[in-house]
């Protein structure tokens, strides 16, 4: 068996909002497992929603909509419905004496439009909806193949969908034949193709597990989609391929699932009873919101400078660009501004960034480095992050790398200690 996910409305297919709907019965289907092959979204219109309707009804075992089933005239999925099976509303008592019954007990009349919610096409069963005025409609219709395809249409609000995914919708799935387990394995500083060579056979494509990669602001994630008998079986299975995933990429793996960067770190930090300071200009504060949010940090994360200017830079850390030898001074200042920080914050570590390279007397085809450093109690390590890819994302790489500069010399002084 296998499904697709239908979600309702213009303002889905206008940008307006966001489809979160589908995502998580995904996600539901999954636990029970079922694999969806579609994800549908179609705006408010009787031709449009038939169409979609229809070509699910025909390529799908499972079909779930979500929306639609308002009282209002651009609310149409239980028409399409019934349309679709080619027969006619009919109305449900009972159903619209607990719509009537909701809006008594809010001292209010009911509006005749909302006798609609109250209409099923004939043959179809009603869901009941505790938490809110549309009923949802389970119907099964065959297909030419000789084939059921089952549908249910459940509200576009999250809170009443999922209450009535649970209680009403899953009870009637048949259970998938394979149990579908999914986790995350996250990297940095690593390419999406450089991953993909060193992983090699594991993410061939009729591999199981799966191994998908996917990336976010230089973040690379490793999506494992396991499938077996029972859970257990899976877990066994994504363990495994944790395993081989660690060996083959090594210090560029630094979390799981839902773990950032700044996380892992500032807990490393917490556990070894260090603390660390930033001093930023690049970044303009945005590593050091990053570390005071993270899991773990506690008292870990002394404070931090945000130095754009010579001036602030003077101020504040007691540094004189002037001073810098000539050619390119960020590395050397990046360096200094580390060193001062961890000094003025009296700090296990310090990182700092400099300034983004000037353009005074840059060539027009030259690229220049941005500088980061970080300040340990022996030693100053610096070095040049050359801008690559989309603009809008360089503050938040700059960020992560200079993090995952403290993270590797964590990870390199616990490794050289004595076990």
């Amino acid at each position: 068996m296998h499904a697709e996910i239908i979600a309702i409305g213009t303002e889905l297919t206008t940008g307006a909002k966001l489809d979160t709907n589908s995502q998580w019965l995904s996600l539901e289907l999954a636990e029970v497992g079922i694999p969806v092959l579609f994800h549908s979204t179609v705006a408010d219109g009787h031709d449009n929603m038939l169409s979609v309707f229809r070509i699910a009804s025909r390529r799908a075992d499972l079909v779930l909509i979500t929306g639609g089933l308002g009282p209002t005239l651009d609310d149409l999925t239980r028409a399409v419905m019934a349309d679709l099976a080619g027969v006619d509303l009919v109305l449900d008592e009972p159903s619209l004496d607990i719509i009537k019954s909701m809006f008594a007990r809010r001292g209010r009349e009911m509006p005749e439009r909302n006798v609609i919610q109250a209409q099923f096409p004939r043959g179809s069963e009603v869901i009941a909806n505790p938490r809110g005025t549309a009923p949802g409609i389970w119907m099964e219709l065959t297909r030419d193949d000789g084939r059921v395809c089952r549908m249910a249409a459940m509200p576009g609000v999250p809170s009443e969908m999922r209450h009535m995914f649970f209680e009403s919708v899953r009870p009637r799935l048949p259970g998938g034949r394979n149990v579908i387990q999914r986790a995350r394995v996250n990297c940095f500083g690593i390419g999406e193709s450089n991953a993909e060579e060193m992983l090699g056979d594991l993410t061939a494509r009729d591999r199981d597990p799966e191994v998908g990669i996917t990336a976010h602001e230089a973040t690379i994630t490793l999506r494992i989609t396991a499938h077996g008998a029972s859970a257990d079986e899976c877990q066994t299975k994504i363990a495994a391929t944790k395993s081989d995933i660690i060996q083959k990429l090594g210090h560029y793996v630094f979390g799981e699932e839902d773990e950032r960067l700044e996380d892992v770190v500032m807990q490393a930090l917490a556990d070894r009873g260090e603390t660390v300071s930033v001093a930023e200009s690049a970044t303009a504060g945005l590593l050091a919101l990053r570390l005071m949010q993270a899991g773990g940090a506690g008292s870990s994360f002394v404070g931090g400078v945000v130095s754009p200017t010579p001036q602030s830079k003077s101020t504040l850390l007691g540094i004189d660009e002037s001073e810098s030898s000539h050619g390119d001074p960020s590395g050397e200042i990046a360096k200094r501004m580390a060193e001062a920080c961890r000094e003025r914050f009296r700090t296990d570590y310090a990182l700092a960034i400099s300034d983004h390279p000037h353009d005074g007397e840059q060539q027009p085809d030259e690229v220049r480095a941005t500088y980061i450093a970080l300040a340990t109690r022996s030693q100053t390590l610096v070095q040049g992050i050359v801008p690559v890819g989309d603009p809008a994302i360089q503050k938040s790489r700059l960020a992560k790398s200079l993090t995952n500069m403290l993270r590797l010399e964590l990870r390199n002084h616990s490794e050289s200690q004595p076990s």
